[in-house]
């Protein structure tokens, strides 16, 4: 399971997000690590540095979108520049640090390596819209940050509308009206960080995506198994009387897991990128091993419970997250019942080509 990169509510205390996150990292290090080989080769085979660079400039420039507070980020940032070194000893690396504005910036350059090989700089606000000016990136890595859609689709909020969503708070296991909202919605906002990256990455510059992702023709992936899993809770705590339906039939988490057919459909809509590569990898690094159910727990708490504090109050969460904890056995149930590969990831490797877009 992956947890998201990107938001940490400045309603929520830090420290305790922090300590949420520390739980995650050997969760997400898994991730980039499943792609760290074919990233290094990607970035050694696909990326001109000579050719695409802007003389007299000696400086590459790097965007991680969706960076947190680290030190994920930084892991990935040292292997890219590293990955370069053994080729251009000679230039000077820029890292542009993005999340959205609630992020904790603070913790996060607090906490920069040094020494480093680059000099860092944040850029706050969504990447489903232009963060840099025109042809000034040669790099932009985005990784378990593109599953969260730039809003929940708007369908799902119509009472009269066939993807309305009742007693679910996602499309795992919903209809198939509410599975094409979130994939129509999922389409819009890749058109548009497809559009804004090409406005601002290099001809022959690079985007590396990694993000949960699911086999074509699969809709389930285990991250949407754990948001179901924590909705028959909330369901459990309207029959006590403790919520209401409607907050229930209100809240749907803006997640979405694609198939390698709906990147590659983004992809070519856009048109201004090559696909060098794009499959369905998987993040964890021992599949034989059983899953720590109380460790993805403590991930799912970090993953979902700003969205859900925001919608049902932060003593609601406090319950919701208690009785997960005493229901870990019907989430392993769950988990293991639906069949399906467990820590499934997209990977992309997009080239900028010299199309005009």
């Amino acid at each position: 399971m992956l947890a998201r990169r990107e938001y940490i509510p400045s309603s929520i205390p830090t420290f305790f997000f922090l300590s949420q996150l520390i739980n995650l990292l050997p969760l997400q290090r898994d991730g980039f690590e499943a792609a760290k080989k074919v990233i290094i080769s990607a970035i050694t085979n696909n990326l001109d540095i000579e050719k695409i660079l802007i003389q007299p400039s000696k400086t590459i420039a790097i965007a991680d979108l969706g960076c947190s507070v680290g030190p994920n980020t930084f892991f990935a940032m040292q292997t890219i520049i590293q990955t370069l070194q053994h080729k251009h000893h000679h230039f000077q690396f820029q890292v542009f640090f993005n999340d959205q504005t609630s992020n904790d910036f603070n913790t996060l350059f607090a906490s920069l390596p040094h020494p480093r090989p680059y000099f860092a700089a944040a850029v706050p606000g969504s990447f489903y819209g232009r963060l840099f000016p025109s042809s000034s990136l040669h790099i932009a890595f985005s990784s378990s940050s593109l599953h969260w859609l730039s809003r929940v689709p708007p369908p799902l909020q119509l009472r009269d509308s066939p993807a309305w969503n009742p007693e679910r708070i996602h499309y795992t296991g919903a209809s198939d009206a509410v599975v094409e909202a979130y994939a129509d919605q999922f389409e819009e906002d890749m058109g548009v960080f497809l559009r804004s990256r090409a406005e601002e990455i290099v001809e022959g510059g690079i985007v590396i995506i990694i993000m949960p992702g699911v086999d074509d023709g699969v809709v389930t992936h285990d991250v949407g198994i754990a948001i179901t899993f924590l909705g028959c809770i909330l369901m459990d705590m309207v029959k006590e009387g403790m919520l209401s339906q409607d907050k229930v039939d209100t809240l749907n988490v803006p997640h979405v897991y694609p198939s390698v057919k709906q990147m590659r459909r983004a992809m070519e809509k856009n048109g201004c990128f090559e696909i060098v590569e794009m499959e369905i990898r998987n993040a964890r690094s021992n599949q034989e091993a059983p899953i720590d159910i109380e460790s993805a727990v403590m991930h799912l708490r970090a993953l979902a419970e700003s969205t859900m504090a925001n919608h049902l109050g932060s003593h609601i969460v406090e319950e919701l997250f208690n009785r997960a904890v005493e229901k870990k056995t019907l989430f392993s149930q769950m988990l293991y019942s639906a069949g399906i590969q467990i820590g499934s990831q997209l990977f992309a490797l997009l080239k900028r080509n010299d199309v005009s877009c």
